[in-house]
């Protein structure tokens, strides 16, 4: 199968530091392309992914920017300008399945990386109509009532570039970026009140982030609470394997959290809130703890070394791997061919999610042997 993956423009693929959506996308191509499949990655210039690449802007164009709409546009126009010559479409750009609708008789699926709340929501119950939508948690896909879902795709990893670490550095880590939504301020006061020592590596260069760090984080620190700045992947692996758990106090239905599988992937427990996809990546008292309130959040830094590394490993590894997140986009990949091919134009009369009408609603299957297709043919 021909395979066009669109990451976004801002960051390149994979990120050098910060940057979930586009690890997921390296991830995902690469897995597609060791299946035997023909995958090229429209992304930016820079990016270092190591299957075909294609692209409009040559470095990343960085977050935050005045001209985004117009530079995404670019970017996705760019895109589809080849798009004809393959055989789907996997389209990760928010602009970009509005630009693909265009073309009927092209198969084309989207993933949403972010809630469907607010505008999103309006946006994606009108892009459905033409292009599929694939949620990443069961906790993301709840909030699309009336968006038509072609079903449900976990993240995955490729776990042997995650090696298992052994904790002995003692620490709690934060990891992420510097924003009231992941709750920074809050494993702060939990870490302190617990007396565990907190290191926190974070991107914080958006307006936003440096003045929540300056006025809710900063304060903050001293003691055993240190701030690092943004780390690189070699940095942000050595950190992981060396803390006692990641600190997670997420304050936002986050739709998955990549963050908490790397922890898990290296062996490093995860305490979090119970909000978003949290209890989908974490078994409580298994690989972590899920809290619902600060003194939660306090005890569960105090039973972390209760916990086993290497079935922190073992589970996400059975649930998260890149050959299951691979295997279920393939399914959704020929399902969504075969509904082109036999109607270009779909009409959706139906606001059932998981509607059985053939080639195009689709539950995908939860066993893992039944939906790893072979690489050859579509």
């Amino acid at each position: 199968m021909k395979i066009l993956l669109i990451a976004p423009p801002w960051i390149q693929t994979p990120p050098v530091a910060y940057g979930g959506t586009e690890a997921v996308i390296d991830a995902l191509a690469q897995g597609l392309q060791k299946a035997g499949h023909e995958v090229t990655l429209f992304a930016t210039g820079d990016s270092t992914s190591p299957v075909n690449l294609s692209y409009h802007f040559e470095t990343a164009l960085g977050v935050g920017r005045t001209d985004s709409t117009l530079s995404e546009l670019l970017h996705v126009a760019g895109a589809y300008d080849i798009a004809k010559h393959f055989d789907i479409v996997h389209d990760h750009t928010l602009i970009g399945p509005s630009f693909g609708a265009r073309y009927p008789h092209l198969p084309i699926v989207t993933t949403n990386h972010l809630p469907f709340q607010n505008g999103l929501y309006e946006y994606y119950r009108m892009i459905s109509k033409k292009v599929p939508v694939i949620a990443i948690s069961e906790s993301q896909a709840k909030l699309a009532t009336d968006v038509r879902l072609a079903g449900v795709v976990h993240h995955g990893l490729d776990f042997s570039k995650f090696p298992i670490g052994d904790g002995s550095g003692g620490y709690a880590l934060f990891l992420g970026r510097i924003s009231p939504d992941k709750g920074v301020h809050i494993a702060i006061d939990a870490a302190r009140a617990a007396g565990t020592p907190l290191l926190i590596a974070a991107k914080c260069r958006e307006k936003s982030e440096i003045e929540y760090f300056t006025q809710q984080v900063e304060p903050r620190l001293g003691g055993n609470i240190e701030y690092l700045g943004e780390v690189s992947r070699l940095e942000k692996l050595r950190l992981l394997g060396g803390a006692k758990c990641l600190l997670n106090p997420i304050a936002w239905p986050e739709p998955f959290g990549m963050v908490m599988l790397e922890a898990l992937a290296c062996g490093t427990p995860v305490v979090t809130t119970s909000l978003g996809a949290a209890p989908e990546i974490v078994d409580h008292g298994t690989t972590g703890f899920l809290a619902d309130s600060l003194p939660e959040l306090i005890s569960s830094l105090g039973k972390v070394d209760q916990l086993s590394r290497p079935a922190c490993r073992y589970s996400a590894e059975q649930r998260f791997s890149s050959e299951i997140m691979v295997a279920k986009h393939l399914l959704v990949y020929r399902k969504t061919i075969e509904s082109v091919k036999a109607s270009p134009s779909l009409v959706i009369n139906s606001t059932n999610r998981f509607d059985h009408r053939p080639g195009w609603g689709y539950k995908i299957p939860t066993d893992t042997a039944e939906t790893f297709l072979p690489a050859s043919g579509m």
